[in-house]
């Protein structure tokens, strides 16, 4: 996308952007080289001098190119957009840029996996960091949350225990980007507050489709306030107008080796096609007097609100149009922060939160080299900073002022404070008192509901999905008492699941336990989310001689937002039986079923060996996943000799049923296990 010349934030960044081509090379001090493939030397064969400050220059920055990943989150993928908020939130917020229809704000948007390494692949079991940086005309808003509505933890003293145990094991750092290990599932076991949070992880939620086709949440209590001083907790969340989708664990597991990538490449290509994903901004809303209203503490971070409780309204929308110009520079450098705040939002009182608060800084600090991580471009705030801090590691800007504290004569007192009512940030004047304690509010100890409401929740074929994520996680663990520890633990959750997994582990069932909690909240499941055809991938296994019916499904297919790829025995391109010609996009051997959402099968035999061998095993593949399968003309013989024509989401000749097919995503009554 081209850069738009009313976006304040590209207008900023396009002072740093800089192109090297057509450009004479030069030292980082300006000096133009007149060579540089060959170190100084003493003679051609003698040693490398000290002197070739060209030599050192070089190595020395690529020796430092490196920063320190981030301790969690390290790999991540990210994107500019733009906001704009429906109708004023006056009412609840000063907050401008959410009282303003008519304005867009830029945004930066980063996307993460949270256990795995840089290194790691996109398809891990894991959480999914969702942080969206807000370029507002009164500074930066960080709305740091991930994909999921809760936590692990409850208070934060106890996060560096959590990625400890989630990280590789110490000894031999191994697994890599996996919770299926011992002292994961030991820490789970000993610290019961995790149960909400696991369910969750164990669920479909952990494995998304993609970037563009999962939630968003603020995670924790926020405030908002108006200009009358009035607060209102609030909870944040992204709503994805795509709907909320996953793969199936087999799926996960075979696209870490296919295209470790996967999401990634999808959230990449889908901008640069011009099929910008969209996430509407919902709020739910607490007055303050009702805050103990509800059988679960508002401010405890494993827990969420039901929205059939709590209502989540819609005020906005995020349009994300732009893919980043450097990976390094943008995405690795940005740095967010649940305290970059704006007037109209402060905080709560969750004890996860109040040590994100200080945590944040403190990363940055050891990642960016110091305490000017802000003036790096992407961190920058669209309004001018000034203060007194000077000087540090990477100070970037030439302070000029003969003075640097506050409050002086010789500057007029400058910079100056301003007042709340010329737009000062002030925090809400909420009555606090108590005596200073280590501890809980007893509000917090009920570790169970909420897990249960997950599984109540689910629809059948959700629940199946965890126990088989239970099975193999825990299957993985060497632990035996380990095992036996979790069993027990959930069997607070349901006899139900607890049965399962003791069953498929070999290990005894857990003395069943009298739940009395029956609540559940539909909008948890992903059965009940939105469904739509825009923007999903569909294989076309074509070769040379293809039917001329084929011409017209791919128009079809394109109407209804539908991407199609084709996929052959050969590069370059087919001919068809009408004489037309389609290029190829992929080969069977570089394609696989588990990088689509659907295929369609349109010939029996290709050109090469290659496809009477490798097309029935792509659609198997494609039907044990439960993805929609198309066929046209003779291609319907390759699923009758498969003996699977019939089976649900099987269409033949027949492009609107297989549109619907695609729209529906997943069939899961089909023969097999899910």
């Amino acid at each position: 996308m081209s850069k738009e010349k009313g976006n304040e934030k590209h207008q900023q960044l396009d002072q740093f952007r800089v192109k090297d081509e057509g450009e004479a090379l030069t030292t980082n001090q300006g000096l133009k080289m007149s060579e540089d493939e060959f170190s100084l030397k003493a003679g051609e064969r003698g040693p490398t001098l000290l002197e070739d400050f060209h030599f050192r220059e070089k190595m020395t920055h690529f020796d430092h190119e490196r920063i320190p990943e981030r301790v969690v989150h390290a790999r991540g993928f990210a994107a500019h957009g733009e906001f704009e908020v429906y109708e004023s939130l006056a009412p609840y917020t000063k907050a401008k840029f959410l009282n303003d229809p008519g304005k867009k704000t830029p945004v930066f948007v980063r996307f993460s996996t949270v256990a795995g390494s840089r290194g790691s692949g996109d398809l891990a079991r894991d959480v999914r960091g969702f942080a969206t940086k807000f370029y507002t005309e009164e500074g930066n808003y960080d709305l740091v949350g991930n994909n999921m509505p809760v936590f692990f933890i409850q208070d934060g003293i106890k996060f560096p225990d959590f990625i400890h145990a989630v990280k590789p094991e110490p000894h031999n750092e191994i697994p890599q980007a996996q919770s299926a290990h011992d002292t994961f599932w030991d820490f789970v076991a000993n610290n019961q507050e995790t149960a909400h949070m696991v369910m969750w992880h164990m669920s479909d939620r952990a494995i998304p489709r993609s970037f563009r086709m999962m939630e968003g949440f603020g995670v924790h209590t926020y405030r908002l306030v108006n200009e009358k001083g009035q607060a209102f907790f609030v909870k944040f969340h992204w709503k994805p107008v795509l709907g909320v989708h996953s793969v199936v664990w087999d799926e996960a597991q075979k696209l870490s080796g296919k295209d470790p990538d996967f999401h990634r490449r999808d959230l990449y290509e889908a901008i640069e096609n011009g099929d910008y994903p969209v996430f509407e901004l919902g709020v739910q809303i607490i007055n303050e007097e009702d805050e103990f209203k509800f059988d679960f503490d508002i401010l405890d971070a494993t827990k969420l609100w039901p929205e059939e409780e709590v209502p989540v309204q819609i005020v906005g929308k995020m349009t994300l149009n732009q893919n980043v110009d450097n990976y390094f520079a943008e995405t690795e450098q940005v740095a967010f922060h649940p305290g970059h705040v704006v007037p109209g939002i402060d905080f709560s009182n969750d004890p996860l939160l109040q040590t994100r608060l200080f945590s944040y800084t403190d990363t940055q600090l050891i990642r960016l080299g110091g305490p000017n991580f802000h003036e790096l471009p992407i961190n920058r705030s669209v309004p001018e900073v000034h203060n007194n801090q000077r000087d540090g590691y990477g100070r970037q800007t030439i302070n000029t002022s003969y003075v640097s504290y506050h409050k002086n004569s010789l500057a007029q007192n400058t910079p100056q404070p301003v007042s709340e009512g010329e737009g000062g940030y002030s925090h809400y004047q909420e009555k606090v008192e108590g005596r200073k304690v280590r501890a809980r509010s007893e509000n917090f100890k009920d570790h169970f509901s909420q897990a249960i409401l997950f599984w109540n929740s689910m629809s059948d074929v959700e629940k199946q999905h965890i126990i088989n994520a239970f099975s193999f996680e825990l299957g993985k663990c060497k632990e035996v008492s380990v095992r036996k520890q979790v069993i027990e633990m959930f069997s607070n959750v349901s006899h139900e699941l607890v049965t399962a997994i003791a069953e498929n582990l070999g290990l005894p069932v857990p003395a069943k336990k009298e739940i009395t909690y029956t609540k559940s909240s539909p909008a948890l499941s992903q059965e009940n989310t939105v469904k739509k055809t825009d923007t999903r991938k569909v294989a076309v296994i074509a070769a040379d001689d293809y039917p001329e019916d084929l011409s017209a499904m791919l128009d079809k297919l394109k109407e209804a937002g539908i991407n199609a790829e084709v996929v052959s025995d050969h590069q370059g391109t087919i001919q068809g039986s009408d004489n037309t010609e389609l290029p190829v996009d992929h080969t069977l051997m570089t394609a696989d079923s588990v990088l689509f959402d659907a295929v369609l099968i349109t010939n029996q035999n290709g050109k090469t060996p290659l496809f009477s061998f490798e097309a029935p095993y792509f659609i198997k593949e494609a039907l044990l996943h439960y993805k929609p399968i198309g066929a046209i003309k003779d291609g319907a013989a390759i699923l009758e000799d498969l003996e699977i024509s019939g089976q649900s989401g099987i269409v033949i000749d027949n492009s609107q049923q297989f549109i619907e097919a695609i729209r529906m995503a997943r069939f899961w009554d089909r023969d097999g296990k899910n």
